[in-house]
């Protein structure tokens, strides 16, 4: 009975984000650039020891019309070749220019810091700064499309959700449990929250107004974040910018980790946010997903078990429907999640219909983020 009383709130507040599903805005589609964007666009990407997978994302830039005034990348004293890979797009494509960032100072993480050092070296004829990650394939008409969505809505500041290109069963299996962990939290994207602490962001693909990003002095609130892009996103938000997070699987595919163990270990140190809230707000969510998405499959096992025993009281009984029901809306949104998913490539598909099963294991993965400081960043380590 005390669980019940403690789930119910919890309960209420997820349907109450899930239900604006409906709601929210479609996913973005591809348009081709009209002659008023012209040049509107400085690209920053960051790089460090990129060259597995950056070609995609080259070849993708390439691909957007003259929108893009120019693609800087941003390297960090790459040793593996990624320099003379966009090098050689450069020569056939003179958007395109690599620069080194100056040695991370103190207090700064590698990310922002190279996202930084591209804004204060792109062009101010610019309208728009976007940030493109390394391992992102832009598709056809992304940039046109963002910046029309921009416009229409008057957005200062807008990330997408990309697809997400799996391959392995173990990472099938793991990874969405891991993205409902963001879905329970801050509802779909598109919902459009307007509370500056909740908002969502997606460094992968970020738009960002210039004259935004000058006034609040480029990327230096998010220097020390390792979810630098949701940091910056709030702060602009509580400065009164209107920022969105919006679907953007039709124009964005990234490959982000390679299997299972990779993004266990470098996408869940970064999904508690803590960098980007309050103590408070962190614990808080935590103890939401718990009750929302860690256990219910406890729960309906040792009621199952106590029904089966002859011990069928209304709370035990109680229980149990509430949490099936909480597990069938979780296989509910399999389905609606699916097209956020390229499983093309993969073997074993099968295992994403049983993600479910790896709830619990996302959430105890979000704890451990959430008790730790990371040490280590893309090669980077950090005292």
């Amino acid at each position: 009975m005390l669980l019940l009383l403690i789930q119910f709130p919890a309960i209420a507040i997820l349907l109450s984000r899930l239900l604006q599903g409906p709601r929210r805005y479609p996913a973005l589609q591809p348009i081709a650039a009209s002659p008023d964007l012209l040049g509107q666009v400085s690209v920053i990407v960051p790089t460090l020891n990129e060259a597995k997978r950056i070609s995609p994302c080259l070849a993708g830039l390439t691909r957007q019309g003259y929108e893009v005034r120019e693609v800087i990348i941003v390297d960090s004293r790459s040793q593996d070749g990624t320099v003379d890979l966009v090098k050689a797009t450069a020569a056939k494509d003179p958007r395109f220019r690599v620069m080194t960032d100056d040695p991370l100072p103190a207090g700064w993480v590698g990310r922002p810091w190279a996202l930084h050092n591209g804004f204060l070296n792109s062009s101010e004829h610019s309208t728009w700064i976007l940030g493109i990650d390394a391992d992102t394939q832009p598709q056809p008409g992304l940039v046109a499309s963002l910046i029309h969505m921009a416009q229409s809505q008057n957005y200062d500041l807008v990330s997408l959700a990309p697809r997400f290109i799996l391959k392995y069963p173990g990472e099938i299996w793991l990874q969405p449990a891991l993205l409902i962990t963001l879905l329970y939290r801050f509802g779909p994207a598109g919902a459009g929250l307007d509370i500056a602490e909740r908002v969502m962001a997606n460094g992968q693909c970020f738009l960002v107004r210039r004259s935004l990003l000058s006034h609040l002095g480029g990327y230096q609130s998010a220097r020390n974040s390792f979810c630098d892009d949701v940091t910056l996103a709030r702060y602009a938000a509580a400065q009164g910018a209107k920022v969105g997070f919006l679907d953007g699987c039709k124009l964005l595919k990234v490959r982000m980790y390679d299997g299972a163990a990779e993004t266990w270990r470098e996408w869940g140190r970064s999904l508690d946010l803590k960098d980007a809230c309050s103590p408070a707000q962190k614990w808080g969510d935590l103890a939401f997903l718990v009750l929302t998405q860690a256990l219910p499959l406890f729960v309906i096992a040792l009621t199952s078990g106590a029904i089966a025993t002859g011990l069928s009281s209304l709370p035990v009984l109680t229980a149990f429907v509430v949490n099936l029901s909480l597990l069938i809306i979780r296989f509910a949104l399999l389905l609606a999640i699916s097209p956020a998913y390229d499983l093309a490539q993969s073997s074993g598909a099968w295992s994403f219909w049983l993600s479910p099963l790896a709830d619990p294991l996302a959430v105890l993965r979000i704890f451990l983020s959430s008790i730790r400081v990371p040490t280590q960043w893309r090669g980077r380590i950090y005292t």
